[in-house]
């Protein structure tokens, strides 16, 4: 069984690919921590070089949709916590970096363009790699990619101030959305900067699989098979922090696999009352990502407690760990998260597991292919109809 579906419902679902990549992760994430460790030493020779020869280097994580939303949830993380004294991090999107290149590129300042990339193939992903070599004299990039083949990887093998990262082929998924590429280039993009903590990773690694199994308990599946059942045409994610990151990837999982059938938004949670709350009727469904934080936790609660006590008959569902009961006295479905008190970062890894299969259920409830929700061609697997013009 995959999920609650045999492979020959998935197939005949046209679901066989995203359910099963969605629940190949925990595996796949062992052999995304293998492969980083294989590579410490070239990691740290790269990184070590560049901490060595500038005072200053300029870090830009970057990507296209999904990949962009890694950079997202990442940044706060490594602003706080990462062992290079020199590197300033900012997370910016390729779709913006090929638009707009000269607000962004700055020629005298040392640069390393992180790039994370399912196909490594999107137009705008391989421009901006290009016009960083154009524009920036001391230019560098770790390529992060799950496609061994793209022209990323391709570049990259052919650049020696670029350090390829591949991640396992199964990660380079099948489906339409990307699911396992997302969570295991996360993680290799939090390891890349942190490579002297490798007992804590695996540590953490033990401890996402076990849960994530538990996650994928078959009481679980239920509630979730419940909460797609409910005639919601709109969802909102909240999240605060890095979650807020996560809850916009939350939010396209949904908007893709339903084809736009479902409108999805996100926000923070503090965020939502100024001015997004105007989307809430009585066919909403909003998802609170509750921060293990202490003081963050509880703007988090005072929103969920708003929508849940408003006069709006809304539908709240609560992701946390460790719910007290104000948390579950005031939504109407609880996920509860197992194990001890992680920070947000590792509760991301299970948060989306959640979001990615409502998201399947949905899809499948709607009577769409989640592999090919889109088979008129509005979106492709990878983006199709981007002319890139000369940089003069």
């Amino acid at each position: 069984m995959i999920l609650d579906y045999t492979k020959e419902q998935l197939e005949q679902l046209g679901s066989f690919y995203t359910a099963s990549e969605i629940v190949q992760q925990p595996k796949v994430w062992k052999k995304v921590i293998d492969g980083l460790i294989e590579k410490k030493s070239d990691i740290e020779g790269f990184l070590k070089n560049l901490h060595d020869n500038y005072n200053f280097v300029r870090v830009i994580l970057c990507g296209a949709g999904t990949s962009a939303y890694i950079g997202e949830i990442l940044l706060p993380c490594l602003q706080f916590d990462q062992q290079y004294e020199n590197f300033r991090f900012e997370s910016i999107p390729t779709t913006d970096l090929v638009s707009a290149p000269s607000h962004y590129f700055k020629k005298d300042v040392p640069t390393l363009l992180l790039s994370f990339a399912r196909s490594g193939n999107s137009p705008e992903s391989v421009a901006a790699s290009r016009l960083g070599n154009q524009i920036v004299k001391d230019f560098y990039q770790i390529i992060i990619t799950c496609n061994e083949e793209g022209l990323l990887a391709n570049d990259a093998r052919q650049d020696n101030n670029s350090l390829l990262l591949l991640m396992p082929k199964e990660t380079n998924d099948q489906g339409f959305a990307m699911t396992s590429s997302f969570t295991s280039m996360l993680f290799a993009g939090s390891f890349v900067f942190q490579t002297g903590k490798v007992s804590k990773y695996r540590e953490f690694v033990n401890e996402i699989v076990h849960s994530a199994e538990q996650f994928f308990s078959l009481t679980l599946i239920n509630k979730i098979n419940e909460i797609a059942k409910q005639k919601f045409s709109r969802i909102v994610y909240l999240g605060s922090g890095m979650l807020c990151g996560l809850a916009r990837e939350s939010a396209l999982k949904m908007l893709e696999l339903t084809a736009g059938k479902i409108v999805a938004v996100y926000e923070s949670s503090l965020g939502f009352r100024h001015g997004p709350k105007s989307i809430i009727n009585d066919e909403t469904l909003v998802v609170m990502y509750i921060s293990n934080n202490p003081y963050t936790r509880k703007y988090d609660i005072d929103m969920m407690k708003e929508i849940y006590n408003g006069e709006i008959n809304v539908q709240v569902v609560a992701l946390a760990q460790n719910p007290n009961e104000e948390i579950r006295r005031n939504c109407h479905y609880l996920i509860e998260v197992p194990m001890n008190h992680w920070s947000d970062f590792e509760l991301a890894f299970l948060y989306i597991l959640f979001a990615q299969t409502l998201a399947l259920k949905k899809s499948i409830n709607l009577g769409i292919e989640p592999d090919n929700p889109s088979p008129g061609g509005i979106v492709n697997r990878v983006v199709k109809g981007v002319t890139i013009y000369p940089l003069k």
